[in-house]
């Protein structure tokens, strides 16, 4: 017999029959099947064309009765040694209830070749049928074809169990069983238990899975078997699967209160996911047309193999909720960022100008930090201490940064959409839009318009104070010159804008971790803790963090990644810069300082000063955008027409323009009656 040779090119059916050997190894059998379906695919450009092949195949088999012997012997052989059960009842889910676990396996089958010499179904399926093309060819086998390809494979007799059952029932029963076992262990789990509704964990919907998959096979089995009782213990086991499922799905109504995990949500999609396979597996077991329902199968598990390969899908379908969850608070912290009435603008602008005071301080203390001249990392690294320590002070005085908004505020603006399918919603958001880009133009103005005359003001203190400029002249050159409106400063400026969304992102995790983990109440009721800060200071410190730790997360991590970002960023030489437009204004009026009135002369102050106001639209535009197009996917309104929106803003832009820039005069009038 002819040894099959994996390096041996088959392009024809011939061929391909040729090779077939029952006797050969475990890798050269597999290989055969593989390269049958390489064929039976063709260039993969036309479906009917594949089926046309499987045809060719049938009837070549069927034509010569020593083939058939040997591919029925192969078949037996293949069935065999193969174990089936962990095709029909683990493809496509992660072998540990872990999401790491499953990117790391996941990597691996991408960039790690697979072996034909395995006894894995799920291995050999995933060489065997590729691509998605596959799944279409299989989808349209018609009944015919698929039961004449049974009879050539099947082998006389020998595919029945005492109880009539074949050989692809027992087969299915024992995914159902596997699969039936996985759903308990998942069920029992304590993260997942304990987080079920008060009712479902009464219900003990899990206790009786396993005696409900034990009846349902005693049926099958059973040589007296009738279809009603068969039926009926089929149609307990769907009722049984339902109720594990809505279980299962009360864990989602705990994470609305107590925060959510990108671990929890993988495991119960995984056993939502279960659960659907064994009503697959339930369906095939019970069909009429096992064949038909076989490929069907064979089909959907071919689509699952892509999504098996994807990292992308993983990260997508895992992260869905914990991003919802992560913009849904930052909606809730954004909201505080916007001005709807006069007053509230005006309190906008005090804010921004204590923001901007306290600003003036960073922005001489990051002069003096770069007059020490530290190593590239410790100079980075104390320079986030400075910005982290200024930020956090201006959250604790209730001052603001303007660039620090638009990441909160944009959660909250998308959350908004949710209801464009009430009458007058379009205007109402647009009047939301207003508020907002106002609202960001007051937090500005009052950052810069005090922060340049407060730099100003302590660095003529400080020449007065030492007989020499707060800043080398040398240094103030180099500023003037770092911010030319036709230099790299732009782009800085919006790579600033991803840092800020950055920061954002860490603050709704870490609100959203701390919740999970129920901290505040750790703090609040903890022996040790109230041991050692008193009953009612532990209660404080529980409710400030539990108020302010999201501030905290960005002010911190927003600091440290606008100091070390530059520094790790000239190590591996990408010559990255930031640029905050308050910073960069401080930075403007310490250089004038230093250069004296004759600055006034100097075209790069011009520059410069050009420059700012593109530095502070590219801050708050890039770090919004970023923001507001998580908060839409996390909040599912992606679809909505936002032609409608846009041509509304235009409108709105062409009939008040002045209303993107300050408050309506009336109403200011009606909030001063109001008072």
């Amino acid at each position: 017999m002819k040894r099959y040779c994996p390096h041996t090119p088959h392009s024809d059916l011939a061929s391909i029959l040729a090779a077939l050997d029952p006797a050969a190894d475990l890798a050269h059998r597999h290989l055969w099947l593989i390269h049958l379906l390489d064929w039976v695919r063709g260039k993969r450009d036309s479906v009917p064309a594949a089926v046309g092949r499987v045809q060719l195949f049938i009837d070549a088999v069927a034509a010569r009765p020593d083939l058939q012997l040997r591919l029925q012997a192969w078949w037996a052989t293949l069935v065999g040694q193969v174990d089936i059960t962990t095709l029909l009842a683990d493809f496509g889910f992660a072998p540990r209830t872990a999401l790491v676990s499953e990117m790391a396996e996941r990597l691996r089958t991408k960039l790690l070749p697979g072996s034909p010499e395995t006894i894995d179904a799920s291995e050999l399926f995933m060489l065997a049928l590729p691509s998605a093309f596959d799944a279409q060819w299989l989808a349209v086998l018609d009944e015919a074809q698929l039961n004449r390809l049974v009879e050539l494979l099947a082998s006389p007799g020998g595919n029945n169990s005492p109880g009539g059952a074949t050989r692809w029932h027992r087969a299915l029963l024992d995914a159902i069983t596997y699969c039936a076992g996985q759903i308990l262990s998942t069920g029992f789990a304590p993260e997942l238990r304990l987080r079920m509704s008060e009712s479902a964990r009464e219900a003990q919907p899990f206790h009786a899975l396993i005696r409900d998959v034990e009846s349902l096979r005693v049926e099958v089995l059973h040589a007296l078997r009738t279809p009603d009782r068969l039926n009926e213990s089929a149609q307990r086991l769907r009722e049984r699967l339902e109720a594990c499922r809505a279980a299962a799905a009360t864990v989602y109504t705990h994470f609305e209160d107590n925060g959510i995990s990108v671990g929890l949500v993988f495991r119960l999609r995984q056993l939502r996911e279960r659960i659907l396979r064994v009503r697959e597996l339930l369906d095939c077991l019970l069909s009429a047309q096992p064949a038909v329902t076989a490929a069907q199968l064979m089909a959907h598990l071919v689509m699952v193999g892509q999504e098996r390969r994807s990292l992308r899908a993983l990260l997508a379908s895992n992260s869905s909720l914990l991003a919802a969850k992560v913009a849904e608070r930052s909606a809730e912290t954004g909201e505080h960022y916007i001005t709807r009435t006069g007053t509230e603008y005006r309190a906008m602008l005090r804010k921004a100008a204590g923001g901007g005071a306290l600003m003036a301080f960073t922005t001489l203390t990051k002069f003096g930090l770069h007059a020490l001249a530290l190593s590239a990392f410790w100079g980075g690294f104390m320079a986030g201490v400075n910005y982290a320590v200024s930020f956090v002070l201006i959250q604790l005085l209730h001052f603001t940064v303007a660039t620090k908004q638009p990441a909160m505020t944009a959660p909250a603006m998308a959350a908004k959409l949710k209801e464009l399918g009430s009458g007058g919603a379009i205007e109402a958001f647009v009047d939301e839009i207003t508020h907002l880009v106002r609202s960001q133009v007051a937090a500005v103005l009052g950052n810069v318009l005090v922060v340049f005359p407060a730099v100003l003001a302590l660095a003529t203190l400080i020449a007065l104070a030492t007989g020499g400029p707060a800043i080398s002249v040398k240094e103030a050159e180099h500023v003037l010159a770092s911010l030319h409106l036709l230099g790299p400063s732009l782009f800085f400026a919006a790579f600033t804008g991803v840092l800020l969304f950055a920061s954002s992102i860490i603050a709704g995790w870490t609100e959203n971790w701390f919740v999970l983990h129920r901290m505040d109440s750790a703090l609040h009721y903890n022996p040790r803790i109230t041991g050692l800060l008193g009953a009612e200071r532990a209660e404080r410190w529980a409710r400030f963090l539990r108020e302010n730790l999201s501030g905290l997360a960005a002010n911190v991590s927003l600091g440290f990644m606008l100091g070390l970002v530059p520094a790790f960023a000239a190590f591996f030489g990408l010559g990255l810069d930031v640029r905050h437009v308050t910073l960069s204004t401080g930075q403007v009026a310490a250089a004038s300082a230093a250069l004296g009135l004759q600055v006034l002369h100097l075209p790069a102050l011009w520059w410069a000063v050009a420059s700012l106001p593109f530095l502070g639209a590219l801050n708050v535009s890039v770090s919004f955008y970023l923001a507001f197009s998580l908060a839409l996917r996390a909040q599912n309104v992606s679809g909505v027409d936002r032609s409608r929106i846009y041509a509304a803003i235009r409108a709105r832009l062409r009939s008040a323009p002045l209303s993107f820039f300050v408050p309506a005069r009336q109403a200011c009038v009606g909030v001063s009656s109001q008072a």
